[in-house]
């Protein structure tokens, strides 16, 4: 899938597309409008063919009909890297270095993610469960749709701008979610946590970054290696579960996983529930003491 109408107009251009409208912006507007729809290469492809010459017709259209992009914020990790928050059309997106690191149009995959861990806790008295990173808050969200009134949801978010941009009351994200009683808001970096709580947890979702290769930021790192590991498992609970988001499959971290002692399987989502690209739940389980 595309990121912006720009590298889509040049992707079809080298197929061979030959575009009928001399105006390259407005076709990086049509091309966008198809992105922003969960369209793929093929679509727009297939819809340049059929269009034919009505395409030039269309573009006063769909220009017409595309919204801006609103810049609504910036936020700087500790590592230098920035954080530009995005809204267009009443969806919000992140993105670091133009490259797209979560969205409300594609949220399957974290909902997904609760449901992984949280869902076999749905009856079990005192579940305490940790969210790693609060995004936008679809996990946080499903997390306490699957669990009951006495449970604790721990959520560890260390950038302030992100905790800050959620409760904004003008941005439709997750304020309702952290006023919840069962939240346990942590302005903190989630090794911390886990350091401070061994055995503390029946459930950790991670969903830090990209995954284990695919990191946008550097610091990161850190929590996919071999310490990182051995701190996550130690703060499961005998039968807990661990789940990591990743943009990719990561054998090499599925491996990794293994070494220490648990039941990996991995699970295939889409990252919206009926169209788009796919992402990757890894879930590491401790055996029942």
């Amino acid at each position: 899938m595309w990121t912006d109408g720009a590298s889509a107009a040049e992707t079809l251009a080298n197929a061979g597309i030959t575009w009928l409208c001399t105006d390259l912006s407005c076709v990086k507007r049509i091309v966008a409008r198809t992105v922003c729809s969960g369209g793929t290469v093929l679509d727009a492809i297939l819809y340049v063919r059929r269009a034919g010459k009505a395409l030039a017709a269309t573009c006063v259209f769909y220009c017409a009909a595309v919204k801006p992009t609103e810049k609504l914020a910036e936020a700087t990790a500790p590592d230098g890297t920035v954080l530009v928050l995005l809204r267009h059309d009443g969806a919000y997106s992140i993105r670091v270095d133009g490259v797209e690191l979560m969205s409300t149009r594609r949220t399957q995959s974290e909902l997904r993610l609760a449901e992984v861990a949280c869902a076999p806790l749905a009856v079990k008295p005192s579940t305490r469960v940790l969210i790693g990173g609060l995004g936008f808050g679809f996990t946080l969200r499903e997390s306490l749709r699957l669990l009951g009134a006495d449970a604790s949801v721990v959520v560890a978010e260390l950038l302030r701008d992100v905790i800050e941009w959620n409760q904004h009351p003008e941005y439709d994200l997750a304020a309702a979610e952290l006023r919840d009683s069962r939240v346990d808001l942590r302005r903190d970096d989630v090794a911390n946590v886990l350091r401070a709580n061994v055995a503390g947890f029946d459930a950790i979702m991670l969903d830090i970054d990209n995954g284990a290769e695919s990191l946008t930021t550097g610091s990161n790192r850190r929590l996919y290696g071999e310490k990182g590991i051995r701190a996550t498992i130690d703060a499961l609970r005998p039968g807990g579960v661990v789940v990591y988001w990743s943009a990719d499959d990561e054998p090499v971290f599925v491996k990794a996983l293994t070494r220490h002692g648990t039941r990996v399987t991995t699970e295939r989502v889409r990252s919206h529930v009926t169209s788009g690209g796919y992402n990757h739940l890894i879930i590491a389980r401790l055996a029942t003491e």
